[in-house]
């Protein structure tokens, strides 16, 4: 099987999020087989709920769909490394592998801050591919925080 990237579509989640004022991160969770079976993008705003980042609701609406409470095997993209309370809830779900784009040398929780997968207590580490689409990731960030600090001003 042919490796393909399903990046862009969290950058397309994460572009929707910035267009909704939340901070620009957007997750995707993809089948063995390459389907497609969550996607979102960041909420916390709209849904009063701290707890509503993209990999968390990506998580949740795949387990929903499919019925189940974990998703080994499946494959997670998000456009930002994720935070401890995320990396947590990846573990949790036993993701396949993690595929992320920016770094996150502030909040990240995986290879930076409480490198949540490295931790002795995890139970389950995915494979971790980090760096996938980085400068695009990187610019919707970037940029978001940009206008709002001169929306401030």
């Amino acid at each position: 099987m042919v490796f393909r990237s399903n990046m862009s579509l969290a950058i397309e989640e994460a572009r929707e999020a910035a267009a909704r004022g939340e901070v620009p991160v957007g997750a995707v969770v993809v089948a063995p087989d390459g389907t497609i079976v969550a996607a979102a993008g960041n909420r916390t705003r709209e849904l009063n709920d701290p707890t509503a980042h993209a990999e968390v609701l990506a998580i949740r609406d795949a387990c929903a769909l499919l019925g189940v409470e974990r998703l080994g095997n499946h494959d997670l993209y998000v456009t930002l490394e994720p935070c401890p309370m995320c990396a947590g809830a990846i573990s949790n779900a036993r993701i396949r592998r993690l595929y992320y784009g920016a770094q996150d040398a502030k909040s990240g929780g995986v290879a930076h801050g409480a490198r949540v997968f490295s931790h002795p207590q995890c139970h389950h580490a995915p494979e971790i591919y980090d760096g996938v689409n980085a400068t695009e990731s990187e610019a919707l960030l970037t940029e978001f925080f940009a206008a709002m600090r001169g929306s401030q001003e």
